[in-house]
């Protein structure tokens, strides 16, 4: 019996290249779907997408000249996300989260309010140092 499994390994691999030949040409793999990549810094833009719909709505309910937080996530979503429709909405719920978060809780200014916008403004400027200066140009 163990003579007669090499040699009918043996007569498998040798036919199978003429039973390859035989059959049709195996068709083409579809073409990959492309999916948008995440880039190495998602996470901490995610976090500053989040600061940011935090600030847009803390500063203007505590009376703090707001100075535009939503034009300013608008500009990073064209500049980073303009042609990965993903990652776009995973940042513009990051925001979105961010804001309604506090909207929740706050509906007037109060000093938990003012402590967290003073929190949020420092981590912000924080993320964006540590974004700018590891993956910037």
């Amino acid at each position: 019996m163990r003579r007669r499994v090499p040699a009918l390994l043996l007569a498998c691999l040798t036919a199978a290249p003429a039973l390859a030949q035989n059959r049709p040409a195996p068709a083409p793999p579809p073409p990959a779907v492309q999916h948008d990549a995440e880039a190495p810094y998602d996470a901490r833009l995610a976090r500053l997408a989040e600061i940011l719909g935090a600030l847009s709505y803390l500063r203007p309910l505590c009376g703090i000249a707001d100075e535009s937080w939503r034009a300013d996530m608008q500009a990073i979503l064209d500049a980073d996300t303009a042609s990965e429709p993903t990652r776009r909405a995973r940042m513009t719920a990051a925001f979105n989260r961010g804001y309604r978060a506090f909207a929740a809780i706050h509906t007037a200014c109060s000093p938990a309010a003012l402590a967290a916008e003073g929190r949020y403004r420092a981590e912000g400027a924080t993320l964006v140092a540590e974004i700018t200066s590891r993956f910037g140009n």
